[in-house]
């Protein structure tokens, strides 16, 4: 394998056509690893996760004879508290699922070529390489002990937070049976409910002209949740807007509001990717709290993806209560640190 190092965002954008061709043969597809999500996500650095000046592009790339076959979309980064290292675009707090992008026949020589190259590189060989956020099924973190003991790296692997996910069942009927019967009942109750109180309706954002206005209004509704004022900064305003374009643009956002009389009662912001809903953010109206609109919305939803085939939902990362009632179970992300051996 060649390996090179992409420094610069024209670099990168000349990138693109490639980069999703790879995705599509990686080892573990996850909607963060797309191009067109990491580079929107660079555009507001996650929200101004990331102080800018001490932020600077080191994507590797690998090919066999002109083929690009890895890719570590890697970038050199530090803020308090985060010493300086070399971090996976996308860290840490908006993306919850990272990786490297390899086939998975390649992977163990993509992870050596890789270790071994940054080890040579004059700048980057001082730097620890830090992986945040790869989940625990992720054929990377079979494969990098052995890579980083061969490469002059000391390893240490940490678990970070469960990310719950819900199996679907080939009908709704068969899901909801699979569901404890406390909860089977509580689901069914909720629905009936709200659909007894209210005009019930629900629908996914489809028309483009609308787009910016329909997030705005998400993102109105996130705010009315104090834990979540503080976060929605203009530029994590822009990285959402920026998110659900990519997205919309190539069929793969799921924006869904459930309305109470033709008001917004509860929203949630998804993706769809490798036959999978991936469900990245939600909101709901505090008015209609007795009427529990992001039980019904969710319920719905989930409803939607077995009708579409989809195989799974998938939570995404935090361990609230009301994602297990609805079935769903524990898989984690990992923190992978390979540090150099002269800095142990």
């Amino acid at each position: 394998m060649e390996f090179s190092c992409v420094r610069t965002t024209a670099e990168w954008d000349a990138l693109a056509p490639e980069w999703d061709l790879l995705f599509a043969r990686s080892h573990l597809q996850v909607p963060f690893l797309r191009f067109g999500y990491l580079r929107a996500w660079w555009q507001s650095l996650g929200g101004a996760e990331w102080p800018p000046e001490n932020s600077a592009l080191r994507i590797i790339t690998a090919r066999e004879h002109g083929e690009l076959v890895g890719i570590a979309p890697l970038f050199l980064s530090s803020k308090p508290g985060w010493q300086p290292a070399l971090r996976l675009i996308g860290s840490i707090e908006v993306s919850d699922y990272l990786d490297l992008l390899a086939p998975p026949e390649a992977l163990d020589a993509f992870l050596s070529g890789l270790l071994a190259f940054l080890r040579e590189d004059g700048e980057m060989r001082a730097y620890p390489l830090e992986l945040l956020n790869l989940r625990e099924d992720s054929r990377t973190l079979l494969a990098l002990p052995g890579a980083a003991e061969s490469s002059g790296y000391s390893y240490a692997e940490e678990r970070l937070q469960p990310s719950p996910y819900i199996t679907l069942a080939d009908s709704w009927d068969a899901y909801l049976a699979s569901v404890n019967k406390k909860q089977r009942h509580e689901i069914r109750r909720k629905v009936r409910n709200a659909e007894n109180r209210h005009q019930t309706d629900w629908y996914i954002v489809q028309d483009e002209a609308h787009l910016e206005e329909e997030v705005d209004a998400f993102i109105a509704m996130m705010r009315q949740d104090p834990r979540k004022e503080a976060f929605l900064n203009p530029a994590m305003r822009e990285h959402l807007q920026a998110t659900a374009r990519f997205a919309f643009e190539q069929g793969r956002l799921h924006l869904a509001f459930l309305t109470f009389e033709g008001r917004k009662a509860a929203a949630y912001f998804s993706f769809i990717e490798g036959g999978k809903l991936w469900v990245y953010n939600s909101a709901w109206e505090p008015l209609y709290a007795p009427c529990s609109p992001g039980w019904v919305l969710l319920a719905k939803v989930i409803q939607w993806a077995i009708d579409q085939g989809l195989r799974e939902v998938d939570m995404m990362r935090g361990d609230e209560d009301y994602k297990y009632k609805f079935g769903a179970v524990n898989r984690y992300v990992t923190r992978a640190l390979c540090l150099p051996t002269s800095q142990r």
